[in-house]
Order: structure tokens, then C-alpha cells, then sequence
């Protein structure tokens, strides 16, 4: 049996130098990866003793791990802009799980996409992993050196399924979770659609009576003579400010707006606004939805997956996007890792709706966490879609009917403009 050596680093870090007894490379790949090891060479050697580790070939060329994607991202055919990209990460996932479905191996998958795919950041992201699984990593180390493709979630559920040798259904469950979140982002995007439109259509007609038929109509009633009554001076004048100084105030809006966005990016304003938008009465309620969704959503795919249950919980607090809330969970994840029930740790946050907790309790005392966490990510999925389909009704119509009265206010104030001007020229 051929004898492989290798270099390698166990999980305290440690670096190993030995070799190993396989049929092939990929058989020793998969046992090194079984042990818990991350590979960083392995080549054929004889079937004496296992090389020392100068007996490793030097590369001259060889790169940080966080540039060499680069380089193999920008290199094909030098086209365009081919660095991928989180949106890479879903396709490109589908399709390894496809392959993987079919009985391929992760690293055989990526060669073959590698070579088979045509889009050039999806390509260009292929042929990166490929690069580094061919050197001897295993999948989820040459994920991680795409952290603009693949968060930490996402890696630690492939390492995970690497090691337990379930990387096809890890992948199932993966996709699974992804899309769904993708089609909550699609249906946000959706319902804002629409008011958007309406809004714009709104200014346009708003802009063209003000700054087209309101000054021709200006000219005749003067023309005309005689007082026009308070509602014309009003809509004149408001015409008039906005010609004069609209410019003004629309770049201070923008000023504003800006400003507003750059503190938010800060950590502090991030908080502040959070805590602010908790307590707005519409919005407060949508977003303990959203996070209890992202809570339950990721929590059960990660244990699902067999991560330990104080990873799964890191990990579940970094997605959780309200600053607020994930400082509250950050405190329960203390309590839980201290002996506490999650259920119990959670109710002191105060951010967990008391029903859902109820739930999680009802499945820690009958060992369905799992199950339990799925069934309340699937009915807060429906609520939030809920949610987002009466928000965009009601502040459809009230744009609407802030468009009617306006635009109802200027047809009155010609109208009376109209009658005035005619009933004081035949009294003339």
C-alpha cells in the first residue's frame, strides 16, 4: 500500500509532521480530515520511514492563503471584474450539492466545476478552491479563504459535514436555509417595490402642477385681476419656495441622510438607532420577528448539522442583525454555557416573545430542540411575509391619499381662484 507524507496542524494548533498508509491520496485526505486534522501538503512517499519535514518541496512562489484566491480569481482570461462575490455563494453551493448527491466527492466536485462552469466569478471561485484542495485542504479550509463568499456559519456546517461524512446532506440543509433567506430578502424587496413607484409617480404629478400648469394659470388669473382667495395664495407661495429653495432643502435632506447612515455605521450609533427602532410601534414588532426567525433559522440548521451547542450559539448571535438583541443573547449564551436552560436564559432578554419560548421549553424537556427550532423558523417566516404584505397596503394607501388630498387641494384652490377672479369681473 502506498505510504503518504504530510504536514498538517491538529486542533490545538500544533503542527504534525508524518505520514500515512492509504490506497490513494484522496483515501489519506479523508483520513487526515477524519482525525481532525488540516492538511497543508501531502505527497506519495516510499514505503519506508515517513520523510523528515525538510523532505517537503519548497515553492518558491507560494503566497499568504488570503491572496492566492485572489490571484486565481482575477486571472481568467482577464475580463472584467471576476472577484467572487456573496451572491456566488448559493449557486455555487447548489451545484456541489448536486454533484455530491450523485455520489461525487467534495473535492472531485469542485474539479469538475471547476472546469465546467462558465460564469466568470462563479469560475473563478471554483478554480480557487480547486487550487487549494489540490495543495491537500479540505473543503471547508479552502472555504475560509472566501470570507467575502462564505461566513463562518457556512464553513463550520461544511467542516462539520466533512467530518462526519454527510457533506451532502449538510449541503441540502444549507441551501435550504439559504434560499429561504434569500426569498425573505426578495419579498422585502417586493413590497417596497411598489410603494416606491407610487411615490415617484406621486412627485412627478406633484412637480408637474406645480412647476407647469401652476404658473400659466398664475399669469391668466393676474391678468384677470382681482384678489385671489387664501387657498391660491398659499399653493402660489408654496410653489414659489419650493422653485427658490427646493434645491436647498432637498441637499440638506441628503446632508442629513448621509450623516444619519455614517453614524449608524459606527457600533455605538448602530445600537442607539436599534434600540430606537424597537420602540417604534409598526416596526418594533417586525423586528423581534426577524430576529427570533434568524435565531431559530440558523440555531437548528447548525445542530442539525452536529455542531456543539456553545459553537452553534456563537455563531447563531453573529447573525442575529439587531445590536440590541444580540447583546441580550449574548448574555443568555453566558447563562446557558454557566448550566441554565436556553428557554430560561432567553426569557431574561425580554426580546423573545413569550409563546415562542413556551415552544423551545417544550422541546429541551422532550429532546426535539431541533425540530422544535425548525417549526418556529417556519411560522415566523409566514408572519414576517404577513407582516410585510399589510405594511405595503397601508403605507401604499396612505401615500395615496396624502397624493389625492394635495393634488385635491390645488384643483380647489383654482377652482375658487377661477371663481373669484369671474364673480369680481362681473361685478366690474
Amino acid at each position: 500500500m502506498p505510504r503518504y507524507a504530510y504536514k498538517a496542524r491538529d486542533q490545538s494548533g500544533k503542527s504534525v509532521d508524518s505520514a500515512i498508509d492509504a490506497p490513494s491520496r484522496k483515501d489519506a485526505l479523508r483520513l487526515l480530515s477524519a482525525r481532525g486534522l488540516s492538511v497543508a501538503a501531502v505527497i506519495e512517499a516510499s514505503t519506508g520511514p515517513a520523510p523528515a519535514a525538510a523532505s517537503f518541496p519548497r515553492r518558491r512562489e507560494a503566497a499568504p492563503a488570503a491572496e492566492t484566491p485572489r490571484e486565481v480569481a482575477g486571472s481568467p482570461r482577464g475580463r472584467g471584474d471576476t472577484t467572487p462575490r456573496r451572491a456566488e455563494r448559493l449557486p455555487f453551493l447548489e451545484s456541489l450539492h448536486d454533484l455530491t448527491s450523485s455520489g461525487l466527492s467534495g473535492g472531485e466536485a469542485v474539479r469538475l466545476l471547476s472546469m465546467r462552469i462558465k460564469e466568470p466569478r462563479q469560475r473563478a471561485l471554483c478554480e480557487g478552491l480547486w487550487a487549494r484542495l489540490s495543495e491537500g485542504a479540505p473543503l471547508s479550509r479552502a472555504m475560509e479563504a472566501y470570507p467575502e463568499v462564505f461566513d463562518s456559519s457556512t464553513t463550520n456546517l461544511i467542516r462539520a459535514g466533512e467530518a462526519t461524512g454527510s457533506l451532502s446532506d449538510t449541503l441540502a440543509r444549507l441551501i435550504e436555509m439559504l434560499t429561504e433567506q434569500r426569498e425573505l430578502r426578495i419579498a422585502v424587496l417586493t413590497a417596497m417595490a411598489y410603494p416606491a413607484v407610487i411615490i415617484v409617480a406621486s412627485f412627478g404629478v406633484v412637480m408637474f402642477f406645480l412647476f407647469f400648469l401652476l404658473p400659466r394659470l398664475q399669469t391668466l388669473l393676474r391678468s384677470l385681476g382681482g384678489k385671489m382667495p387664501l387657498a391660491t395664495r398659499l399653493l402660489i407661495a408654496l410653489a414659489n419656495f419650493t422653485l427658490h429653495y427646493g434645491v436647498f432643502v432637498a441637499l440638506a435632506l441628503a446632508i442629513g441622510a448621509v450623516s444619519f447612515w455614517r453614524w449608524r455605521a459606527t457600533e455605538a450609533g448602530r445600537e442607539k438607532s436599534d434600540a430606537l427602532l424597537l420602540r417604534v410601534p409598526a416596526i418594533g414588532p417586525f423586528i423581534v420577528s426577524q430576529t427570533v426567525l434568524e435565531f431559530s433559522q440558523t440555531l437548528g440548521v447548525l445542530l442539525q448539522n452536529g455542531i456543539t451547542a456553545a459553537e452553534a450559539l456563537r455563531m447563531t448571535e453573529r447573525q442575529i442583525g439587531n445590536r440590541v438583541h444580540r447583546k441580550a443573547f449574548d448574555g443568555a449564551i453566558d447563562r446557558v454555557l454557566e448550566g441554565e436552560a436556553l428557554s430560561s436564559a432567553l426569557a431574561r432578554t425580554g426580546c423573545f416573545p413569550e409563546l415562542v419560548l413556551d415552544r423551545l421549553s417544550v422541546g429541551e424537556n422532550t429532546g426535539n430542540v431541533v425540530p422544535c427550532l425548525k417549526d418556529i423558523a417556519s411560522t415566523y417566516q409566514k408572519n414576517i411575509s404577513r407582516q410585510l404584505n399589510l405594511a405595503t397596503k397601508v403605507f401604499a394607501s396612505a401615500i395615496l391619499a396624502a397624493v389625492f388630498i394635495f393634488v385635491g387641494f390645488i384643483a380647489i384652490a383654482m377652482i375658487m381662484a377661477v371663481l373669484q377672479v369671474s364673480s369680481s369681473f362681473k361685478v366690474g
